[in-house]
């Protein structure tokens, strides 16, 4: 049985300043699109000058990843907010835009998710943000005999098991430095990772890992 909110739910396409100075773009990294053949791939990097990387035996698209600087339709967000709505926002990490000459021009890139999640969460100073990934709690010496799992950490600990190498840089530690950009941000709050099957228990501190300041 579907329990679903008796409240107003708003679906907002929702637009993130990103910096064009940003040192992301100058090293594009996110595969986005098909894959080519190397033929294909240079075909279309002479034509429309886009970048391409190696994808196994193929090559992909790539594109920059850029850090998110704010949330362009913050006041809309708050208004329904106040208006108690259910708000499904930022969808995809959001679109990423230039500002510029009092407008917006969209960009091709792909903001990371889980730090715009961090972002908007500390905008809008959300007691908790919530990073669903694939394992219920965060682990130091991951796939190893020592493997433990963490049920809480501050920052401090975070940082340190970070200074490690305790996080894989394609996996875990974007997760990680997001909760701690989040409760930097906003010291009340409090970060969690978990699965998404172990969402509610996690929620309720029945399991998953949980980031304070």
């Amino acid at each position: 049985k579907n329990n679903l909110p008796q409240r107003e739910v708003s679906v907002l396409l929702t637009q993130v300043e990103v910096d064009p100075a940003d040192p992301a773009f100058t090293n594009p990294t996110k595969y986005i699109g098909p894959v080519y053949s190397e033929a294909q791939a240079k075909a279309l990097a002479a034509e429309k000058g886009w970048v391409f990387k190696a994808d196994g035996s193929y090559f992909r698209r790539v594109v920059p990843s850029p850090q998110p600087k704010r949330i362009v339709e913050s006041d809309a967000i708050t208004a329904l907010i106040q208006r108690d709505h259910l708000v499904i926002c930022n969808g995809g990490g959001g679109v990423p835009v230039f500002e510029r000459n009092d407008t917006y021009e969209g960009v091709p890139a792909v903001i990371d998710k889980d730090r715009s999640a961090a972002m908007m969460a500390a905008t809008f100073k959300a007691d908790m943000l919530v990073i669903l990934t694939a394992v219920e709690k965060v682990a130091i010496n991951f796939n190893t005999p020592e493997q433990a799992d963490i049920d809480t950490m501050d920052t401090a600990k975070a940082q340190e098991y970070i200074e490690q190498g305790q996080f894989a840089p394609g996996s875990m530690l974007p997760k990680v430095e997001a909760c701690l950009e989040y409760v930097g941000e906003y010291p009340q709050g409090k970060a969690l990772i978990t699965s998404l099957d172990k969402a509610k228990d996690a929620i309720n501190c029945l399991t998953g890992t949980t980031i304070t300041a």
